[in-house]
């Protein structure tokens, strides 16, 4: 358990290793402290590293995904504080969903790819680490679903309810909603705080080593571990898919008028026209964000729901990579999923990198092109208007 996502997966370790391993430590105690001798040495587990291959190979990829991942979620929620057109009750929840999605990989991918790296089960952060850590997985993980939930019916009923949605589906609701999940999130994943607990260790040649664990047997976590998987993914994707098919019956059998009368009722037309293409384009990039959501996750729910009941637990240390990168790859895609099939999103993302480089040139008027250094009034002259025209469009309608 002493690795990232404990209690989700490394919590999932062999009762008859919990059983063995830790009789012999207690033994060894025992032993070392009656008698000041140190007869059981040899019952101790020899020490236990992850192979070259396996330490490349997770570095790599999820130090890759924790880079493309934290950059795209900061971006997300720039790109939406900044733009005044990006403030909807929809980019609200995908601000709350970025946040989470940056507390999952914050508090779980540095500290996994540093796990490759020490002792098996090691811990080096301390009691307050133990539960702090874990806590903050469990809260962005749960955060991150009730997010989505919270956009898919702010979505239906904004569509499906059009009427309702004038004085429901508000920027102030909204971050009110938020709010709310984000507290009944945090009271929901506070026990997590208390848990956990730290442990020594004992390895053959190694003191003074610590693990994070679980502070009671497992079983009394099963109930824990099953409401997680109702309350935060078997019943948003539920939801999702009666909600998202009731959204699609409305979008797909709306007719629009194909014989205008006059230039009015054209210019009219238009315009519903233009608005039923934008709402059909961001309602296909949330129904892809839930069906990625769901699909990431199917790894670990299955193999939580198979340990629970199995005999001999499936912990194959493969598979285990593979689980924990489909949840960091979650928290992840979404903004690329947001720059390819958004273009408001796509337009944001752009014009805030360029105005960033018309600033630079701004405070730099006296480098050229080529890097040496002279005064350029037509640059200066030009840069000062392209910027003072980007502030300017990042206030206007995208």
């Amino acid at each position: 358990m002493a690795s990232t996502l404990s209690p989700f997966l490394d919590a999932e370790h062999d009762q008859r290793w919990e059983d063995n391993i830790h009789n012999k430590y207690k033994l060894y105690l025992n032993n070392f402290t009656e008698n000041g001798t140190n007869q059981t040495f040899e019952d101790l587990p020899s020490p236990s590293y992850y192979s070259l291959y396996y330490r490349i190979i997770g570095t790599v990829f999820q130090g890759f995904i924790f880079v493309i991942g934290v950059l795209g979620n900061i971006m997300v929620v720039l790109v939406v504080l900044r733009t005044r057109s990006m403030h909807s009750p929809t980019n609200c929840y995908l601000v709350s969903l970025s946040i989470a999605d940056l507390m999952v990989l914050t508090a779980s991918v540095p500290n996994e790819i540093l796990s490759y790296f020490l002792l098996s089960d090691e811990w080096i952060w301390g009691r307050v680490g133990c539960a702090l850590f874990i806590f903050l997985q469990y809260l962005g993980i749960n955060a991150s679903s009730l997010s989505i939930t919270a956009f898919t019916v702010e979505r239906y009923i904004a569509i499906c309810h059009p009427m309702r949605a004038q004085m429901v589906c508000t920027v102030s609701r909204a971050k009110k909603i938020i709010v709310g999940v984000w507290v009944f999130a945090c009271l929901y994943c506070s026990p997590w705080l208390f848990l956990t607990k730290i442990e020594p260790i004992f390895y053959k040649g190694y003191s003074n080593r610590e693990t994070c664990t679980f502070a009671l047997s497992r079983k009394h976590y099963l109930g824990y571990f099953f409401s997680d998987l109702v309350l935060f993914y078997v019943f948003p994707l539920l939801l999702s898919c009666v909600l998202y098919s009731l959204i699609a019956r409305i979008l797909f059998s709306n007719e629009i008028p194909k014989n205008p009368g006059n230039n009015a009722s054209r210019g009219s037309d238009s315009k519903r026209t233009s608005s039923m293409n934008a709402r059909v384009q961001v309602v296909k990039m949330l129904a892809v964000v839930v069906a990625v959501f769901a699909t990431l996750w199917v790894p670990y729910r299955v193999l939580v729901v198979y340990n629970s009941f199995a005999k001999e637990r499936y912990m194959e240390p493969w598979f285990l990579m593979f689980c924990k990168t489909m949840i960091f790859i979650n928290s992840a895609i979404n903004p690329i999923l947001y720059n390819a099939m958004s273009v408001k999103f796509r337009r944001a993302f752009t014009r805030m990198l360029s105005c960033g480089q018309r600033d630079q040139r701004l405070r730099n008027p006296y480098i050229s092109a080529s890097g040496s250094i002279r005064y350029n009034p037509s640059i200066l002259t030009t840069t000062v208007s392209r910027t003072a025209s980007c502030r300017v469009e990042q206030l206007q309608l995208l």
